[in-house]
């Protein structure tokens, strides 16, 4: 069915063809017709299926042209609000609708301006939201439309006190929409409050594989790591590709590494300001760095449709972080490639990650790269013995390092 079928308003179908969407995403298909009706909606689906313009679409033609703030997005990440405003604000780019966004990491004066100039979508972290709401810059008496995105992040980050808050401060009569990539049941007694006689949508299952990822794990050993994501990259006909890295000093470990061996790359974690984040995310969707290295804070926060190749240098220490890693390859009905690098010691991790998504995940080979087979342990090279010396003395030998207390 084409998004003509819908019931959309032509502003929004020129929209929806600007930005070049074919046929409804299936999360689009069954939560859209539903939610212009004026319903509430809980829907469950796969990262990169397509949920934006799932609650956009129906939130913006509610809304019909310029007036209050009517509409109030909620995201658990800066990256995730800025891309959602951007989304929305194209969607929008043939209405009189305005769209912004608030989120922390950044000063109040910009945010103030947009809210004083007069908004009617509001797409917002809920730590920066409560901070205007307590300098009375932003009333939420008029919203129309609640959204309620990527619903199990925010409560992994510790946001689910300040969503009710916020939740209590909107109107009683109002339309949710809340999205979850899962649906456990600490989410289940939220919506359960914060919903009326939802539609129930569940587009595939929270634990499973987007279908459009091929995904394949490369065993190493910790010290052949980078050498054998060099081989990788020398290897892959990447378009972009996103490395995940455990730590952030890991993060900017690899991201050095790669550079000296003449990749362009950004790098994206919590410790970087602000504007490092922005510049990074540009350039990465630019073409200008082919490669992104990041931590976890950029799973859900980062919405590439060109993400060729996802690799994780370090296996997720959490099995639902796998399925939402890759999931940033695959994405808007593309193919792509997810790679994982596991050392011996994490094949206990890789059985966990396997047991969650219920399938085994194929073993590959690189060819030139010495890896242990499947079950076997890496074994440490053992080190050279050291060569008498040539004047005939014995070889110097490595002193341990002692240290006082």
């Amino acid at each position: 069915m084409p998004f003509t079928k819908l019931g959309l308003s032509k502003p929004l179908l020129e929209g929806v063809q600007a930005m070049g969407y074919g046929e409804p995403t299936p999360v689009q298909l069954r939560a859209i017709p539903p939610a212009l009706a004026g319903r509430d909606v809980i829907a469950s689906a796969q990262t990169g299926t397509g949920k934006t313009a799932a609650f956009a679409l129906p939130a913006l033609q509610k809304l019909g042209s310029h007036g209050k703030l009517r509409c109030l997005v909620l995201e658990p990440t800066r990256e995730l609000a800025m891309q959602v405003e951007t989304s929305m604000r194209d969607l929008a780019r043939f209405t009189d609708l305005k769209v912004g966004s608030i989120f922390g990491g950044v000063g109040y004066g910009a945010q103030r301006s947009a809210l004083r100039s007069g908004l009617d979508v509001v797409v917002a972290t809920p730590g920066r939201l409560e901070d205007h709401l307590q300098q009375g810059t932003i009333k939420l008496d008029h919203v129309e439309v609640l959204v309620l995105d990527e619903v199990d992040r925010m409560l992994d980050v510790g946001f689910l006190a300040p969503m009710k808050r916020i939740i209590a401060k909107c109107p009683k009569v109002r339309q949710t929409l809340f999205f979850s990539a899962t649906l456990p049941p600490e989410i289940a007694e939220l919506a359960g409050w914060a919903l009326r006689e939802p539609e129930r949508i569940e587009i595939g299952a929270g634990r499973s594989v987007a279908s459009m990822v091929k995904h394949g794990v490369y065993l190493t050993d910790q010290g052949g790591k980078f050498g054998m994501l060099l081989a990788l990259l020398a290897a892959t006909d990447y378009q972009s590709v996103l490395v995940f890295s455990r730590t952030k000093h890991g993060a900017d470990r690899i991201a050095k590494r790669l550079r000296a061996n003449n990749h362009s790359v950004a790098v994206l974690h919590a410790n970087r300001s602000q504007n490092q984040r922005i510049e990074a995310l540009e350039g990465f969707k630019s073409g200008r760095y082919g490669i992104m290295v990041a931590t976890d804070i950029a799973a859900r926060g980062i919405d590439v449709a060109g993400v060729s190749h996802v690799i994780n240098y370090d296996i997720p220490v959490h099995p639902e972080d796998y399925v939402h890693r890759i999931g940033r390859t695959g994405r808007a009905q593309r193919t792509g490639d997810a790679f994982t690098l596991v050392a011996h010691d994490e094949m206990k991790k890789l059985a966990a990650i396997e047991r969650f998504i219920g399938q085994k995940i194929d073993r590959l080979h690189l060819e030139g790269q010495n890896v242990p087979k499947h079950g076997e342990e890496a074994v440490a090279p053992r080190r050279p013995k050291l060569e008498p010396r040539l004047d005939g003395r014995a070889a110097p030998t490595r002193r341990r390092r002692t240290f006082r207390r």
